[in-house]
């Protein structure tokens, strides 16, 4: 295919003139498109060693390097535009971590000729792009990228590329991005440049809204923000306030769903006090302690002192006993946060503001980490439930949606 031919391609998706990013309310540059201020070299290089500003863009001619941000972010959406020569391979890193590509589709030696816009480091998950929306080398592209969490949606010139897709760490795919770190830009082949760079910080109550709206459909709310029909259990050790379900401090107790559930998909919203500490019962029978007779995912504030000394699976959202989970993802105290679990069969995944966080198949458990027996791990099915302990944590937004086989 000739190049004239992808030209006319790319115009017929986007269109021929792309407008020149402005930032919208809420966004602050993080390029004044005079100096390198608030931004460093790799490697603790000086920035002016491989970058410069050049006609107000960042300008950099390849030999694999990288320019980022002094400052650390988490969950951002960021706008900027870029350019590059023909041949030219280049990429935008996120929390230091890996690297939506940016490179010229008609150069046989670029690795993600799919079009610019992939999570191109993904050796385990979906790397490349929904469609090709790249404009020819020497016209300037402008890229919307979202993160929540490990989560990565990005816009190539308007064009939705990647969707919700995770992204993977370069240097190990099988652990989660970490939760913050900078925004870096690189020039790995080639000369590329760089403007109109902005960011915005999205806030916990938007990224919520956006990871609870997002594919599948068709869940069914287990809590109706009024009272609490369809549970059992210590129904007097919970509060319902304005939407929101809240362990009584003074009582607490185990409190089940009156429906039992096999394979499922759970989301909820949680908010801890300092200190606090619940725990989410699955495939739990409704009678002894869930921990053992079902499941138990722990639900506290692992960043308080008094719980310094937690083993491994007692971390929040770990299986308690079973299964440690990854640590690092939880919101300061008293902001909500979104959870969702997965049971499909003996695997179950838990995700904690947009990170998978636990990964498990707990058929292949032979011992305990705890040392104690866990018959509850081989139930199919059983109630869903919290068990509180005394502590005020608040629940909302409890949907489930049933797997088939």
């Amino acid at each position: 295919m000739t190049r004239g031919m992808i030209g006319l391609s790319v115009a017929v998706i986007v269109g021929v003139c792309v407008p020149r990013v402005v930032a919208s309310p809420g966004f602050a540059p993080l390029f004044d498109g005079r100096t390198l201020e608030g931004w460093r070299g790799a490697a603790d290089a000086t920035p002016d060693a491989v970058w410069r500003v050049e006609r107000q863009a960042l300008t950099a001619d390849g030999g694999d390097a990288v320019l980022e941000t002094t400052d650390a972010y988490g969950d951002v959406e960021l706008i900027l535009e870029w350019a590059i020569e023909p041949g030219s391979v280049g990429g935008v890193w996120l929390r230091g971590a890996s690297r939506v590509g940016i490179g010229d589709p008609l150069d046989a030696d670029n690795p993600a000729p799919a079009g610019s816009g992939a999570l191109t480091e993904n050796v385990r998950g979906l790397a490349l792009p929904r469609a090709l929306a790249d404009l020819p080398p020497g016209q300037w592209n402008t890229f919307r990228i979202r993160m929540i969490g490990e989560r990565v949606t990005v816009w190539l010139n308007h064009v939705l590329v990647t969707d919700d897709v995770v992204m993977e760490q370069k240097r190990d795919a099988t652990r989660p991005v970490p939760a913050r770190g900078p925004i870096a830009l690189e020039s790995q082949t080639g000369a590329i440049r760089f403007r109109s760079v902005a960011v915005r910080v999205i806030p916990p109550a938007e990224a919520n809204a956006v990871l609870r709206t997002r594919p599948p459909g068709g869940f069914v709310p287990l809590f109706n923000g009024k009272n609490l029909d369809g549970w059992f259990g210590s129904v007097d050790g919970y509060l319902v306030n304005d939407g929101t379900l809240v362990c009584d401090p003074a009582s607490g107790g185990l409190l089940f769903t009156d429906d039992t559930y096999g394979d499922f998909i759970l989301r909820f919203e949680f908010r801890l006090p300092a200190g606090g500490n619940n725990g989410l019962a699955i495939r739990a029978p409704g009678t002894g302690d869930p921990a053992y007779t079902g499941m138990e995912l722990q639900v506290l504030d692992n960043t308080a002192d008094k719980f310094a000394n937690l083993q491994p699976y007692q971390y929040h959202g770990s299986i308690y006993g079973l299964v440690p989970a990854r640590r690092g993802y939880l919101r300061p105290v008293g902001e909500w946060n979104f959870q969702e679990v997965v049971c499909r069969g003996s695997r179950i995944t838990v995700e904690l503001n947009g990170t998978t966080i636990v990964d498990a198949d707990i058929a292949t458990i032979d011992t305990p980490m705890d040392g104690r027996e866990h018959p509850g791990r081989h139930r199919a099915r059983g109630h869903l439930g919290f068990m509180g302990h005394g502590d005020a944590v608040a629940f909302r937004g409890i949907r489930v949606l049933r797997l088939g086989p």
